[in-house]
């Protein structure tokens, strides 16, 4: 076990801190650690993803489980076991060679196992699959006394870790379920709308027939334009289905070579495809009449509605990890990422956020929307039934606190949450009026930690 003492941030590397970070080989090296730890406890902490400070313990201890990365898979009982430290593009990755697909895949694959679970992440297809913890039928959790536990689904422990950021104990491990593919290809429907309204309106009379969806928000489009945006939902392509183009498509793995793409087609389908791949592009980056250009470039050659395309799942589910990375645009400011959800009947908040946006020429680097369905056992889980906007901002924003603040009160009025596990920035007594499940998950960890073992940044700055 390798021991290092070392400045860590989030993925958003705003308030550095430092800390002391093992990591362990072996499951009775974690627990070394746990039984060993100093006054200021300790914190698991996967690839560093959380843009917030939930993986960071300012002056204590933090656990790298990137050293735990074991995989076994049962394709007869549809289940694969996983150590904690397994990423999601791993876990594509051998997983879809065997006609077999994870259970839910967020819009990044840089994220561990363990970390899906502590934060009990939602995928594109949460009104159908839910989020990540209720395709988890086992965990192995290393509780405050350096015991292992097997902690199952519909006990209150499990409820407390499945979106308690860690702090109930280390998930050292899980047996996820796993759904049968027919193929690595994705069939993928791409829809322009010309404002916030039809956005919406064509989210909902698409229903659930393509389960997997999310919407780009053009975060400089002023006036009549406000919220534009387009629109991409998928399905897993059927065994005959087959590339409309020249060329291959192969499974990843199968020829050690990995993907080949269909050779291009017109000029402006492959420059939509290039400016797709591309994040929005920030007003500080080229200034505002730049940005507003280049976006509503892309907004106007994206298609109406093209339906049937065919994209390899890597490329349909973890598109921005081809990127570079969003959090050094901004330099060394970094950014601050903002995810909330309100319930049907409050679109006005949406309206009202991409209103604001509009008026500063789009400071937002990324504007994503999602619908989610039904939320679940989690006291702390972020996922509830309604609308999902996510926005990263520069931190150094002229007025950003005061901004996300109000945003705070607006969306708590609406009885919406903003997600713990993204947070950098929010107040305690706003955390407490969100999520009601609060006081019940303080009871737990004072009867299963009454130390205080497990610890972070966020923990502290929130009265978790």
């Amino acid at each position: 076990m390798s021991v290092d003492t070392v400045s860590l941030t989030g993925w958003g590397r705003t308030a550095p801190t430092t800390a002391v970070r093992f990591r362990p080989r072996t499951y009775e090296e974690a627990a070394a650690v746990v039984r060993g730890r100093g006054p200021r406890g300790v914190i698991a902490r996967g690839l560093g993803r959380s843009p917030g400070d939930a993986a960071q313990n300012a002056g204590g201890s933090v656990l790298d489980l990137t050293g735990l990365a074991r995989i076994g898979v049962d394709p007869a009982a549809g289940a694969v076991h996983c150590d904690a430290g397994v990423s999601l593009e791993r876990l594509l990755r051998v997983l879809l060679p065997l006609g077999l697909f994870p259970p839910v895949v967020p819009g990044t694959g840089r994220l561990t196992v363990g970390g899906a679970i502590a934060s009990d992440l939602p995928g594109l297809d949460h009104r159908r699959s839910g989020s990540f913890a209720r395709q988890v039928s086992a965990l192995e959790l290393l509780t405050a006394d350096g015991e292992i536990r097997t902690v199952l689904p519909g006990t209150a422990l499990f409820d407390a870790t499945t979106g308690g950021l860690g702090l109930t104990g280390v998930i050292l491990g899980a047996t996820l379920r796993v759904r049968p593919v027919a193929t690595a290809l994705m069939s993928v429907s791409t829809e322009r709308a010309g404002d916030l309204d039809e956005v919406l309106a064509r989210f909902t009379a698409g229903g659930d027939r393509l389960p997997y969806a999310s919407a780009w928000i053009d975060p400089t489009a002023r006036g009549r334009a406000a919220g534009r945006g387009i629109l991409t939902r998928g399905e897993h392509a059927p065994p005959h289905a087959r590339p409309a183009h020249a060329g291959r498509i192969w499974w990843p793995g199968r020829s050690g070579t990995g993907w080949r793409f269909p050779s291009p087609g017109p000029f402006l389908r492959p420059l939509s495809g290039l400016l797709a791949g591309l994040p929005p592009v920030p007003g500080r980056l080229l200034g505002s009449g730049p940005a507003a250009l280049c976006n509503g470039v892309r907004h106007r050659i994206a298609p109406r509605l093209r339906a049937g395309e065919l994209l390899p799942a890597t490329a349909f589910f973890h598109a921005p990890d081809a990127r570079p990375e969003a959090s050094l645009l901004y330099g060394r400011g970094g950014l601050v990422r903002y995810g909330f959800t309100v319930g049907y009947g409050h679109e006005e908040i949406l309206h009202r956020v991409v209103r604001r946006l509009a008026v500063g020429r789009g400071p937002a680097l990324r504007v994503v929307l999602q619908r989610f369905g039904a939320a679940g056992p989690g006291l702390l889980s972020f996922p509830a039934p309604g609308w999902s906007l996510t926005l990263d901002l520069p931190a150094a924003l002229p007025g950003l606190a005061r901004f996300l603040d109000g945003l705070d009160e607006e969306v708590a009025a609406a009885g919406g949450r903003v997600c713990l596990a993204q947070d950098s920035r929010m107040r305690p007594e706003t955390a407490a009026a969100m999520y009601p499940g609060l006081t019940e998950f303080r009871e737990l960890r004072a009867r299963l930690d009454p130390t205080g073992a497990f610890r972070s940044d966020l923990s502290r700055r929130l009265g978790l």
